[in-house]
């Protein structure tokens, strides 16, 4: 005859992991439910971000306008490479930035380095393409000369 405590023991462990086995089923299934809810809200915030940026860029204001200047590092190589990409000569850079074609090149170069009011307009400047650069420029050229008429 088996040993009645031993039979017992076993019965006892088959249940308990039967319960346990359950109880951690409805916990799996709670947590997977959570990644996906997650992930989900992951990517309704992306294309909430997107939607904020397209819409500022159409107000006019751009979404690097945000970024705290004591961040912003200053680099030859990066604003000669943003004038390039723009496809802009030095002297319609400094008028599209505010400041004269001689002192674009000396930054490019190397020989100084903008200041405080000169970097935000540089930052500015970054978040904008051929078009909109081209555009800004006319407008400046425009108000700059009211009497000259357009051929």
């Amino acid at each position: 005859m088996p040993n009645i405590a031993a039979v017992l023991k076993e019965e006892i462990c088959r249940l308990a992991k039967k319960e346990v086995k359950a109880q951690v089923g409805k916990t799996q299934k709670a947590s997977a439910q959570y990644r996906r809810d997650i992930a989900n809200l992951k990517r309704q915030l992306g294309h909430q971000e997107r939607e904020i940026k397209l819409l500022k860029k159409q107000q006019g204001q751009t979404p690097k306008e945000e970024e705290p200047l004591e961040s912003v590092r200053f680099s030859a190589r990066s604003a000669k490479a943003q004038r390039s990409r723009l496809g802009l000569s030095a002297a319609d850079y400094g008028k599209l930035v505010g400041v004269s074609g001689l002192t674009i090149y000396n930054w490019e170069h190397g020989k100084s380095k903008p200041r405080k009011a000169q970097l935000a307009a540089l930052v500015a400047a970054r978040g904008i393409g051929k078009r909109e650069a081209l555009l800004k420029l006319a407008e400046l050229t425009v108000k700059k000369n009211p009497r000259r008429r357009a051929r």
